[in-house]
């Protein structure tokens, strides 16, 4: 099972992002964001079963330590709805 699209979404340097910060009283932007997108959750929870995920997993988290801190990001699944 593989994933239907990866995008990668780097924060631009942008004095909007300050204007809509201060305007709602966020927190300072993430240097980006990524997408890993599957068809179902239930086809994201096979790919996690398989040896292939589990190998690119770990080689992900060995990368990622170079340049993000966990403690002070998030992760979460989400269904998209358009409107």
């Amino acid at each position: 099972m593989r994933s239907k699209r990866y995008v990668q979404s780097h924060t631009i340097d942008s004095p909007l992002n300050d204007a809509i910060r201060v305007s709602r009283s966020m927190q300072p932007e993430f240097d980006g964001v990524a997408e890993v997108w599957f068809s179902s959750e239930q086809d994201l929870m096979e790919a996690m079963g398989t040896s292939e995920m589990q190998e690119l997993s770990a080689e992900l988290l060995q990368d990622e330590a170079s340049f993000v801190d966990h403690t002070k990001s998030c992760a979460f699944i989400v269904q998209e709805r358009e409107l």
